[in-house]
């Protein structure tokens, strides 16, 4: 059995306005913790936290989700994708799985989604509590991040799916991914299920779609800065210092505009922390929820 059969063997969907959303939901074996939400980014999926589910969930439980358009659930090629409706999927999954309160750890897309879950709770219209944050590497200042040439590539097309001929493959995508990470490269294994999960049900074709997010970043970026820095649930930022995208100066940029924020420094390590170094970043991950 492959890494992916392995992975979707582990989860269920639910149906969510009518998309399939694929959903990982650990019970954990102590309940002494809030459960844990664990939210991925582009182009990647849920697929990214196997190495942390597990241990995270000996002491609560732990949830995380492929957002449509990408992993293993559904993948509409005649939508526009918007980090607001990725942020009311968010609310319904916990909705749907009874959750009134949880910590969130947030990766890449995943900040932003988190921001705009956040920005809802300041204004009191959020469905859950979030009561501890976690922010690993991610464009938490969309103009201080530097895009790959495939992240520009894709912007620069219009907003609609591809033809199965004109889209990325997994001889182009595999050297893309590897080139973001640090000092521990990812194996052959890995950027193979990574491929397999991005182009299930073409998901490789609707690229240009699922990466609008970064415009509607720069759009509203300073409601979802103004929410990352003040909603009052503590926050640690865990950062692979040596991400070639979103570069370590944002996390030292955020611990300066919130004071007495934590920063942990992933040495060496690049975009992928829960990839790359799980262990570390457990570490960091447990005592953020200390």
């Amino acid at each position: 059995m492959g890494l992916v059969d392995e992975w979707e063997d582990r989860g269920r969907t639910l149906d969510v306005n009518g998309r399939r959303v694929f959903v990982v939901d650990i019970p954990g074996d102590v309940e002494r913790g809030d459960p844990l939400l664990l939210i991925h980014g582009f182009p990647t999926s849920s697929f990214d936290w196997r190495a942390l589910i597990d241990p995270l969930a000996r002491e609560r439980r732990v949830v995380t989700f492929d957002f449509p358009g990408f992993g293993l659930s559904s993948k509409p090629a005649n939508i526009r994708y918007s980090l607001f409706d990725q942020a009311s999927v968010v609310e319904e999954v916990m909705h749907q799985l009874g959750i009134a309160r949880a910590g969130v750890v947030s990766h890449d897309m995943g900040d932003s989604v988190a921001a705009e879950l956040y920005a809802r709770a300041i204004e009191g219209k959020l469905g859950f509590e979030v009561t501890r944050r976690v922010l690993t590497n991610g464009s938490i200042y969309i103009e201080m991040a530097h895009l790959s040439p495939g992240q520009q590539m894709l912007l620069a097309m219009d907003d609609v799916a591809l033809p199965r001929d004109a889209a990325p493959n997994e001889e182009t995508f595999g050297p893309s991914i590897a080139a973001i990470f640090g000092e521990t490269p990812p194996s052959a294994d890995e950027l193979h299920a990574q491929w397999e999960l991005l182009a299930r049900e073409d998901g490789h074709t609707i690229l240009p779609r699922t990466i609008r997010y970064i415009e509607e970043r720069r759009q509203h970026e300073g409601r979802w800065i103004k929410a990352l820095r003040e909603h009052p649930a503590p926050v640690t930022v865990a950062w692979g210092d040596a991400d070639p995208i979103a570069v370590y100066a944002m996390a030292e940029r955020f611990c300066s505009e919130r004071p007495g924020t934590p920063l942990v420094t992933l040495d060496g390590v690049g975009h992928f922390p829960m990839i790359e170094t799980p262990e570390r970043l457990y570490d960091a991950i447990e005592q953020a929820l200390a």
